[in-house]
């Protein structure tokens, strides 16, 4: 058991508003050796999924289920995709623990709703970008400045098809922290090439965008 019962209980209440279903996708690889937190993230999503009948877990395999893999843009694990009525793109690579469980949950709600809850105004400003944007926010469970940074992420991947939103819990992933230079957190990475530190307001992350598609 990873949720406390007093947690679930809370959990629960807030999964209550839900509005549409919500299937996650799970990829994992049941070798022992092979993926560090693989066996309790599956944990945590069977017990997050059974506080609702609106969540639905799939659970595939990272290494013979090369075709959903290479669909769903899989490059890692454990690696979960939260689909809602349509693909926004949306994956966690990494045990959604900590600080990031709070990022998780909020993240099922705005799938649910399908609505970013972005400002008018900002949220015109993203829809009318019309180039393919790859975000990846590099996080921590002990950090309190990622929630942020990851939601914004998320919240602009909801409102345009063409951005996608990857949270990776960056310890897990040592070679990735080494690739991209990673010495503090929360650090977000766009479309490889560009890349800024800590948990920007909407405004500025999308500035940060805008001066790349320029």
């Amino acid at each position: 058991m990873i949720l406390q019962e007093n947690d679930k209980i809370q959990i629960k209440e807030r999964l209550r508003s839900l509005s549409k279903p919500v299937k996650l996708l799970y990829f994992t690889q049941q070798i022992l050796g092979q993926c560090q937190f693989c066996t309790e993230t599956e944990s945590l999503l069977k017990e997050v999924c059974d506080l609702s009948d609106r969540l639905n877990l799939e659970i595939y395999n990272f290494v013979n289920d090369t075709h959903l893999v290479e669909e769903y843009g899989i490059d890692k694990i454990p690696a979960t995709a939260i689909i809602g009525e349509s693909d926004h793109g949306i994956r966690f690579f990494g045990i959604p623990s900590g600080y990031e469980f709070a990022t998780f949950l909020e993240t099922l709600l705005l799938v649910s709703d399908d609505k970013s809850g972005l400002a008018g105004s900002i949220s015109k400003e993203i829809r009318q970008i019309d180039q393919s944007i790859q975000l990846q926010v590099f996080a921590t469970p002990t950090c309190p400045y990622c929630p942020k940074a990851a939601l914004t992420a998320i919240q602009f991947a909801i409102e345009n098809p063409l951005i996608s939103a990857s949270i990776v819990e960056i310890s897990e992933f040592p070679h990735i922290a080494q690739k991209y230079s990673v010495m503090g957190v929360p650090k977000v990475v766009i479309n490889e090439t560009h890349s800024f530190d800590g948990a920007l307001p909407e405004e500025l992350f999308l500035e940060k965008i805008q001066e790349i598609i320029k």
